[in-house]
């Protein structure tokens, strides 16, 4: 196949578009489809996104836009410039301004992702039902007690699992 815009080369790479609701599909080469990535790079601008975020979640009272990293120096100012963090460090001094953006952007602040496979069931199990507790004391505040039910009652089943995996073990 033919790329759709040079008609040279050989289309390696199939965009689908979708511009006034309607479906178009492209079919580009390599150096067509660089030059369409240096387009979106130019009008899509992430680090003024994330700016942009952490400006509506809220104005900094002054002591915590003076607030910087212990370890690499960054400020919270930075982040706003840049749409990125200095170090690992950063995440724990800015933790208070990151929580609310993070929760803007993700709808949750707890990385609820996969683990790795390497994990030990046990532990895999022992993580789970840290989370399940936290949920629990969640939907006790909320006064979601039927869901509270439920959570507890899964809570029981992966102790009961866990303790079946120890006497196994130990036998």
């Amino acid at each position: 196949m033919v790329c759709d815009v040079c008609h040279k080369n050989n289309a390696t790479v199939h965009l689908t578009e979708i511009i006034n609701n309607k479906v178009v599909e492209m079919h580009i080469c390599q150096i067509c489809a660089q030059v369409k990535a240096d387009e979106l790079n130019k009008h899509l601008n992430i680090s003024g996104f994330l700016g942009g975020l952490a400006d509506m979640v809220g104005g900094l009272p002054q002591e915590r836009r003076v607030l910087k990293c212990p370890t690499c120096g960054f400020s919270y100012g930075d982040f706003k410039k840049k749409g990125r963090l200095g170090c690992g460090k950063c995440y724990e001094t800015f933790r208070g301004l990151l929580l609310p953006l993070l929760k803007k952007i993700h709808s949750a602040t707890t990385h609820t992702g996969k683990t790795p496979t390497s994990l030990d069931k046990k532990v895999t199990s022992q993580l789970k039902v840290a989370e399940l507790h936290q949920r629990l004391r969640r939907t006790i505040q909320l006064e979601e007690y039927e869901e509270a039910a439920k959570l507890r009652d899964r809570i029981k089943e992966l102790e009961k699992k866990e303790k079946k995996l120890n006497s196994k073990k130990n036998v």
